[in-house]
């Protein structure tokens, strides 16, 4: 299962994230006895291989950086003003050329909902009943264990007029795999059981694990015929035991939508089996609409 985040607005944060700052790379005001260990934890981090959350690779400064990194890199966004899209460590443009999305560049009030899906915990139903009831079509990023293990709600997500796209087999860091071979094999064994369960062949929609990608990776996808897809909004939803209340949940995605939004939520997550119909009915109020990522495509050509 993939987890994501964005930077925070006011570097005031609550004790829960305080908490969790230097694990996903936050700034926070903190007492100055532990500061230097803060900067050092968060420096080794950042240039080391190490286990990151997809929250962290939210952690962006755009004076560092404006374009896709070469290397292995984390998918990154700073929000600037509320309603507005945040500043992304690479360009609409920069991103074309490897059909690749994280919003769509655009003042209409579009929202384009995805969900990541690692494993089945008894919250998948209500997301699929809240989207049928608002006749929303969402994409659901599936891994090769969650289609082994709830092959129905496959069948479901399909019958209902979803999408399914890949979120790899075993949901490794892809940006570590070199070889073609390995990279394609993550994803074809996907398509495999996609096909066996539904008889049709999988939509090629692909979402790097945890947000950690590099140029190589975002080429071989399309030399597969894929359009890779990140997000422009997402919050701290993957913890089982710790999950956000519904103000949290509704203070990060009311406050952040925008226009053209790629929204990224998980399939595991009570908080978002129990808000999604009401949260749906309050992005409409506030005037969007739902969209397919098939539309986004078409339009960003």
């Amino acid at each position: 299962m993939s987890s994501y985040h964005t930077l925070p607005d006011q570097v005031q944060a609550s004790r829960k994230e305080n908490r969790r700052g230097m694990h996903f790379g936050y700034k926070y005001l903190k007492p100055a006895g532990i500061t230097l260990l803060f900067v050092l934890s968060y420096l080794a981090g950042r240039f080391a291989a190490m286990r990151f959350s997809p929250e962290a690779s939210m952690s962006f400064d755009p004076s560092v950086s404006s374009s896709i990194a070469p290397a292995a890199d984390n998918w990154g966004l700073s929000f600037q003003e509320e309603g507005q899209p945040p500043v992304a460590n690479a360009t609409f443009d920069e991103l074309k050329q490897y059909d690749t999305y994280y919003a769509e560049d655009t003042d209409e009030k579009k929202i384009y909902l995805t969900f990541d899906c690692g494993y089945e915990n008894g919250n998948t139903e209500a997301l699929l009943d809240a989207l049928k009831k608002h006749k929303a079509s969402a994409t659901f990023f599936v891994v090769g264990n969650f289609i082994s293990t709830s092959p129905e709600l496959v069948k479901r997500m399909h019958k209902e007029g979803h999408t399914v796209g890949n979120h790899t087999y075993h949901h490794p860091d892809m940006s570590q795999i070199s070889t073609k071979e390995a990279f394609e094999k993550e994803l074809s064994d996907v398509e495999t059981l996609y096909k066996e369960i539904t008889g049709e062949e999988m939509t090629k929609y692909y979402r790097p694990p945890q947000g950690k990608y590099s140029t190589d990776n975002l080429q071989m996808a399309k030399e597969m015929g894929y359009h890779t897809f990140f997000w422009s909004l997402a919050y701290v939803d993957w913890y089982q035991d710790d999950q956000p209340s519904h103000d949290e949940a509704f203070d990060k995605l009311l406050g952040r939508i925008h226009p053209g939004a790629i929204v990224l939520l998980h399939s595991t997550s009570s908080t978002n089996a129990k808000i999604l119909d009401e949260l749906l009915g309050k992005w409409e109020d506030m005037g969007y609409t739902f969209h397919g990522l098939d539309e986004l495509i078409e339009k960003m050509k």
